[in-house]
């Protein structure tokens, strides 16, 4: 199966990341706190909280802070509640946007995330505008130049359900949201390293923009991405590189 360039975005979105470190630290402390809390601290029984301390891993964050945040959470430190919030809203030329939030502020968390569509050139929604053309799946990316052949063979006998070859050369795996910790161990157990490895709401098609139109989308995600209460940004823009 075929699909859009996306490699020139999912680079473009992992620069942004990298810049604000700070703040992945922040976002990830947020997502430990409401997976130990719906779940509880025990890891091997809670699978958003594995994934969480998964990305707080990844961003380098110290075991003793992984497991303080763990501990306050499930009860044994005093903590905030942070509730999980999703707004939903359209970017320049149509273009759909999820924004996905942890507040312990709902007034001023919908405020802000209001004030950045109006202000930028979007529109914020009602409830379910926009989620319909977007699928809730695990994801890998693997970069251009990695085996398809090898990809597709241990995806597929993992449990995934779709391999896409976009047109830049990169390979993406798609897989139900319950299957995502097993495809991903068959690709580390196969030496094979993604880009990316996330569960994600995934467009379901995607809209194109150029020049001056796809320089207003990105800085409409940049302000929503930079807004303190904001976890994930999903959107089915496909942007050009100028």
């Amino acid at each position: 199966m075929a699909g859009h360039s996306k490699w020139a975005n999912i680079q473009h979105r992992k620069g942004r990341q990298d810049e604000k470190r700070g703040k992945i630290w922040t976002r990830v402390i947020r997502e430990i706190t409401v997976a130990a809390r719906q779940g509880g601290g025990d890891l091997s029984a809670n699978p958003r909280l594995r994934l969480a301390v998964d990305k707080a891993k990844a961003a380098n964050m110290p075991a003793d802070r992984i497991k303080y945040n763990i501990d306050k959470a499930s009860g044994t430190l005093e903590g905030l509640n942070y509730e999980e919030i999703r707004y939903e809203g359209y970017g320049i030329g149509g273009a759909a946007i999820i924004v996905d939030c942890m507040t312990d502020n709902r007034v001023r968390t919908v405020a802000e995330v209001r004030h950045a569509f109006s202000k930028y050139g979007g529109n914020m929604g009602t409830e379910g505008s926009v989620a319909f053309q977007f699928k809730h799946c695990g994801q890998f990316v693997f970069a251009p130049g990695t085996s398809e052949d090898k990809v597709m063979e241990v995806a597929l006998e993992a449990g995934a359900d779709d391999v896409v070859s976009d047109d830049d050369g990169a390979v993406e795996v798609l897989c139900a949201v319950p299957a995502f910790e097993a495809v991903k161990a068959a690709f580390e157990a196969a030496g094979l390293q993604p880009e990316v490895a996330e569960v994600t709401m995934r467009p379901e098609n995607e809209i194109e923009l150029q020049g001056e139109d796809a320089q207003r989308m990105r800085k409409l995600l940049d302000v929503l991405e930079d807004l303190d209460d904001t976890q994930n940004v999903f959107h089915n823009a496909v942007l050009d590189e100028a």
